[in-house]
């Protein structure tokens, strides 16, 4: 059973999202908050693999609460759920090291899609945030902030694992691929991680972006 917080100012949205994660089935929400603040006060007794969250909340928002979240509980992955789509706030949510973002005007059914990838294979942008992303890559860019990454060596077998995550294969899915076995796949991503410096591995896909190994039209 995954379980699930949601974390969101609006209490409207935030009880149908609920409900609508309810009906899914391997899935359990746990726990609500409308803030950050009490989001970290309800973790610290309800165990939680993904956090779902807004940006926008009183008293603590979501970029404040996901970077402490990040810190004390590194194994809950963070799914952004936002009216936000700027590069600017894409970008914060980059660096924070959410695992998924996508826009609250995208199908209900995009959800599901997105705890299924996140789960199985650690990340989720929403496609219609496909030209945003690519703007804050640039902007990203153009403001100096990223860490120059053009020095790392990457194996030819190391290439071809991220391709593959990017086109959202799983390990056990990139392992067939490449006819290797799962713990072999799992030692490449965790070199990967520590080479290009990447929190998870969404990380690693921006990277991928970053040093044109993959397109957006690839992810």
């Amino acid at each position: 059973m995954t379980r699930i917080a949601i974390a969101d100012d609006h209490r409207l949205f935030r009880k149908g999202m609920a409900s609508l994660l309810g009906s899914l089935e391997g899935i359990e929400v746990v726990l609500e908050a409308e803030n950050g603040h009490s989001l970290l006060q309800l973790m610290q007794e309800i165990p939680v693999d993904i956090l779902i969250t807004d940006l926008e909340m009183p008293e603590m928002d979501g970029f404040a609460a996901s970077k402490i979240i990040r810190e004390k509980y590194p194994d809950v992955k963070i799914l952004v759920v936002s009216r936000l789509t700027s590069k600017e706030a894409v970008f914060q949510v980059m660096q924070i090291g959410a695992h998924g973002y996508f826009s609250k005007d995208s199908n209900p059914d995009q959800l599901q899609d997105a705890i299924f990838s996140i789960k199985e294979k650690d990340f989720y942008f929403g496609r219609e945030l496909g030209p945003v992303i690519r703007e804050a890559l640039l902007w990203e860019k153009k403001s100096k902030k990223a860490n120059e990454s053009g020095d790392v060596s990457l194996t030819r077998r190391e290439v071809e694992v991220i391709r593959l995550a990017c086109k959202e294969y799983n390990s056990l899915e990139i392992a067939s691929k490449l006819f290797i076995n799962v713990r072999t796949v799992e030692t490449h991503r965790k070199k990967i991680m520590e080479k290009t410096g990447a929190k998870n591995f969404i990380g690693v896909v921006l990277y991928a972006l970053r040093n044109d190994l993959v397109g957006l039209e690839e992810i």
